[in-house]
């Protein structure tokens, strides 16, 4: 079974200060059996890197050493998001009342939207910017 490295771990890992002892072991299987990822992960690891920049938690060599370290590992990006998204995913969403998300808070972008399922009965609309 393949491992599914999603960006809460990856940051982890790349954070010393967020590393633990699971973390680590992910990551030793990620080096050794590879992993698979959703298709936004890599601008969601990227994106989060540089908020961190922003914040003033690392400079730009530390993120293009971690976005470095990260290309060598046997990553594969989930192509079938995108291909099951407007069939299957819609019909698992009719048959368990799953609601497909948009958020802004998942890559911290003011007007970007994201996809992900959730178990809910309620819509979402987008949020208004601050200016509005």
């Amino acid at each position: 079974m393949s491992l599914v490295l999603d960006n809460s771990a990856t940051l982890a890992w790349i954070y010393g200060d967020e590393t633990t002892d699971d973390i680590r072991a992910v990551f030793e299987q990620v080096a050794d059996q590879g992993a698979v990822v959703p298709g936004l992960w890599r601008l969601e690891v990227t994106n989060s890197l540089t908020m961190g920049i922003r914040r003033r938690r690392i400079d730009a060599s530390f993120r293009d050493s971690a976005l470095a370290d990260l290309a060598l590992l046997d990553i594969t990006i989930d192509q079938q998001t995108n291909a099951q998204a407007w069939g299957e995913t819609s019909r698992l969403a009719d048959r368990f009342r799953l609601t497909l998300v948009p958020t802004r808070r998942t890559l911290n972008w003011p007007n970007a939207c994201v996809f992900r399922l959730r178990p809910s009965t309620r819509t979402c609309a987008p949020r208004p910017s601050r200016s509005e």
